[in-house]
């Protein structure tokens, strides 16, 4: 073995050398770094044997009992760790920038989000990434959660429930409104409305598969009211158009709110006590999203956040 501690110029060293040689310095064992490697140990000690030839220097002093780095082995273990890690990072993101370019990704969306949100989130996603391919369900929220979990879709974007098969990333909370016709005459100075009197009109609500009816029910009872529900509906739309038509009271999230004025209505949030429901994102717990979800989640999180 040479001795010679000066080290000379090596151009065309073999990554994979560097790759083992910090591996076996990190251990500390060629037995182990073998392990790790899925390699023999004989092939892991030939591989650092061969770096040393090449660099002209010893990288480990070996004994029956353990292995040692070298002052230049100590050396290069710095600059190989730096150099394997830049690597790994430079590989990392270039599959990344061709799995957005080239990805495919499914998500469910409550309907009061996608009716009025969607669109503008997916116009901006197509613009930057071209080559993904989008799927949406539009889905009640229990249907939303039966994919989530059934890895259907990547994510969802919708209400919170109380699961331990989910992990929720905040977006915003979202206070719900009481959307009544010009008829029904409530003070056009007032700017919210008690669920005392919300109580006392017909109302319009969406249906028992949506989070949204769970929380206004959940809320009236607990106050000790009663209530009709003359109407209910699947779709926001059409609760609007029903409390238009003068038939009663529609119960919305402030994010599915309709231009009130151009539709002749009246809109008041609901206090005493306040209504609110969260939104967020919704993965599977200890899923890890593929690059281009990620970006149309993180994308999605934004602009629902920045229009609440």
């Amino acid at each position: 073995m040479p001795t010679d501690r000066s080290v000379p110029q090596t151009p065309n060293i073999n990554l994979k050398l560097l790759q083992i040689f910090a591996l076996v310095g990190e251990v500390g064992s060629f037995r182990e770094a073998a392990r790790r490697a899925n390699r023999s140990q004989s092939a892991v000690s030939a591989q650092v044997r061969q770096l040393e030839t090449q660099l002209g220097v010893e990288l480990f002093r070996r004994t029956t009992r353990n292995v040692r780095l070298t002052q230049e082995g100590e050396q290069l273990l710095a600059h190989a760790r730096r150099a394997v890690q830049e690597i790994d990072e430079g590989l990392r993101g270039l599959r990344e920038s061709v799995e957005v370019r080239r990805g495919r990704v499914a998500l469910a969306c409550a309907p009061t989000v996608a009716g009025s949100q969607l669109a503008g989130i997916l116009a901006v996603f197509e613009r930057d990434h071209p080559g993904v391919h989008v799927q949406v369900f539009e889905q009640s929220a229990q249907a939303m959660f039966d994919s989530v979990r059934g890895e259907l879709v990547d994510f969802a974007v919708g209400p919170v429930t109380d699961s331990a098969d989910f992990d929720f990333r905040h977006i915003c909370d979202d206070p719900l409104y009481a959307v009544t016709p010009k008829q029904f005459s409530l003070p056009t100075s007032a700017a919210t409305i008690s669920l005392q009197a919300v109580a006392r009109m017909p109302l319009l609500l969406l249906d028992h598969a949506t989070g949204l009816r769970a929380i206004i029910e959940d809320a009236l009872r607990t106050a000790g009211l009663q209530w009709q529900c003359r109407y209910q509906f699947t779709q926001v739309q059409t609760l609007i158009e029903m409390a238009r038509a003068g038939l009663g009271c529609a119960i919305l999230p402030k994010i599915a709110l309709p231009d009130t004025r151009a539709a002749g209505l009246t809109a008041l949030r609901i206090a005493r006590p306040s209504l609110t429901r969260q939104l967020a994102i919704c993965t599977l717990r200890g899923s890890e999203l593929s690059p281009a979800a990620a970006r149309l989640a993180d994308l999605a999180q934004r602009m629902i956040a920045g229009a609440a």
